[in-house]
């Protein structure tokens, strides 16, 4: 072999050595994505089972069936009981006598207060609707499928261990007998917890539900998509198709840029300075929580509403243009309808970000426990993320099992919104 043909060899040799190295680098590239990737998955899945396995008592309770005796000589009602009257008189007297006539031998006043929160003390509604809708079965005996109380309900879904020592549980050996003579006859039973969607908030977990909080977010919502949907569109369309292009502009870029970085806490201590102290605006009420989020809402949606406009072809204005449109025309007829899915999209994803938002509207007094469902957007209300962390700090077990509940629910929301971003893209995506 000569010397060209041994120059020739050790090319071959170093490009394939080196051929060799990248594809050996690539396959080692590769294998640290997929690896990523496939531990992400694995961490949510975890994460959403966890949550899952934990809230999905939430949707379920238990109900004890009671024969009440409808005694007016307990309620104390007139022949005519006004409104207020039917809402004053005393329905848990007519529960704590039916089960006293339950369990004759409970005569003690230790075992009685024992005996009384096998029901929960929201029985009491359950039995004042049925006598304010049927006021002629005043003075009959009655069978109620009554909540049970929240030990109850814990002992049957199996978070009271009843091998430990009675002075180590809530639920004593008594209550366990009393309830198991429950289960005997038959008078037990479990069924969906309607009451987690159609409850407010309650300091007792088995009457606690969502329903407040869910309309306190639509409220919320409502307030910071009809601010942020246009002022972020106008916004867009005028730094993109009107503004010059100087230092003032570019200033303004920049900050909507930094915008979109900033701690959301910074846009409720913004909020609570001004919405509250300055304009005197209701505290804790959807208002001032939609103005808030629209806030921190707008860099998102200006930012994604620009990309959509600079996505539409020069030819789509000049053509425009060409037939004498006027630049109003333009972007109007032509820009904004073809950009618009791309700010659908944009704003779906930024309202998606402002529901899960917790701290900004802890910093304007949304925390505050509040029963009453809000009638409008300056009524006292809550909001389902805010929910959550009240009720992640209360001890109860049962609430243990409705925080997790409750951030289900919150998932289902952001992922029903994410969702409809992606249809909404493809339906109405166009290809150039």
């Amino acid at each position: 072999m000569n010397a060209l043909e041994r120059i020739a060899a050790n090319k071959d040799e170093l490009l394939r050595a080196g051929m060799n190295k990248r594809i050996w680098s690539e396959r080692i590239f590769q294998a640290i994505g997929i690896g990523s990737i496939m531990l992400g998955l694995i961490f949510l899945v975890v994460l959403l089972s966890s949550i899952t396995l934990k809230g999905a008592g939430a949707f379920t309770t238990y109900d004890l069936r009671l024969d009440v005796t409808l005694d007016n000589d307990i309620l104390e009602l007139p022949e005519n009981p006004t409104q207020s009257q039917w809402l004053a008189a005393d329905y848990e007297g007519l529960i704590k006598q039916a089960l006293r006539e339950k369990f004759p031998e409970v005569t003690s006043r230790s075992e009685k207060r024992m005996l009384y929160p096998l029901i929960s003390t929201s029985a009491g509604y359950q039995v004042r609707d049925f006598l304010m809708a049927h006021p002629e079965k005043m003075n009959t005996t009655q069978s109620f499928w009554l909540t049970a109380g929240a030990d109850s309900i814990a002992f049957m879904k199996g978070y009271i261990d009843p091998q430990l020592e009675q002075a180590d549980r809530r639920f004593k050996d008594n209550q366990i007998q009393w309830l198991k003579e429950f289960q005997d006859n038959d008078d037990v039973d479990h069924s969906f917890n309607l009451g987690f969607f159609t409850s407010t908030d309650s300091r007792e977990p088995e009457q606690a539900g969502l329903r407040g909080a869910i309309t306190g977010s639509l409220f919320t919502m409502l307030v910071t998509l009809v601010l942020s949907f246009p002022i972020g569109v106008a916004a867009a369309i005028y730094l993109e198709e009107f503004a010059k292009r100087n230092k003032l502009t570019e200033f303004i870029e920049i900050n909507i840029a930094n915008l979109a970085a900033v701690p959301s806490i910074v846009f409720g201590l913004l909020g609570a300075a001004i919405f509250i102290n300055v304009m005197h605006l209701p505290r804790a009420a959807p208002i001032v929580g939609g103005l808030v989020l629209t806030l921190m809402t707008l860099p998102t949606i200006i930012i994604a509403s620009r990309a959509a406009i600079k996505a539409v072809p020069p030819s789509i204005r000049d053509a425009a243009m060409g037939i004498g449109a006027s630049k109003m025309q333009v972007v109007l007829h032509h820009v904004l309808p073809l950009a618009m899915p791309g700010m659908l999209t944009g704003t779906i994803i930024g309202m998606a970000q402002a529901l899960g938002e917790t701290a900004p509207l802890l910093m304007i007094g949304m925390v505050a426990f509040i029963v009453d469902i809000p009638g409008s957007i300056t009524d006292s209300a809550t909001v389902l993320p805010v929910q959550i962390y009240m009720w992640s700090d209360l001890p109860e077990r049962l609430f243990v099992e409705k925080t997790s509940g409750a951030i289900l629910v919150l998932l289902m929301f952001l992922a029903c919104m994410n969702i409809l971003a992606v249809i909404l893209r493809k339906k109405f995506e166009r290809k150039w």
